[in-house]
């Protein structure tokens, strides 16, 4: 079977399916026609202010998710500053202790590690 009889019968089967349901649907139907209609435009009427109201509390979870992500964001900065400055201070220090002292600690001058037993390895 080609590729156009098969979306042929698929077509034809939505067709169908759709007009079965359709018939049903107001054969089943609890309410009169006026009545569903009725309803209908109502829901029609109230989709508006449905939206908006939708809209309005997007856009307030949106608020707070960007006020939380911001402040989440000052947080990280301040801790990676103070990490950065703790760093630079430390490195600072150990620049000045290293040029101060004029003696270098050489291998020679480190006493030999003792095994365990106590004896001079």
């Amino acid at each position: 079977m080609s590729n156009n009889n098969k979306s042929s019968i698929l077509v034809l089967g939505i067709v169908i399916g759709g007009v079965l349901g359709t018939v049903t649907g107001i054969l089943m139907a609890p309410r009169s026609g006026k009545e569903t209609r009725r309803i209908l435009k109502k829901s029609a009427d109230a989709l508006p202010e449905m939206a908006e109201d939708l809209s309005t509390t997007v856009q307030l979870q949106a608020d707070r998710l960007s006020e939380s992500a911001l402040q989440n964001w000052n947080d990280t900065l301040a801790r990676l500053k103070d990490t950065i400055a703790a760093g630079l201070e430390a490195s600072q220090e150990n620049f000045k202790g290293s040029q101060s002292s004029p003696s270098q600690i050489t291998m020679d001058s480190v006493p030999p590690a003792k095994s365990p037993s106590g004896k001079q390895a």
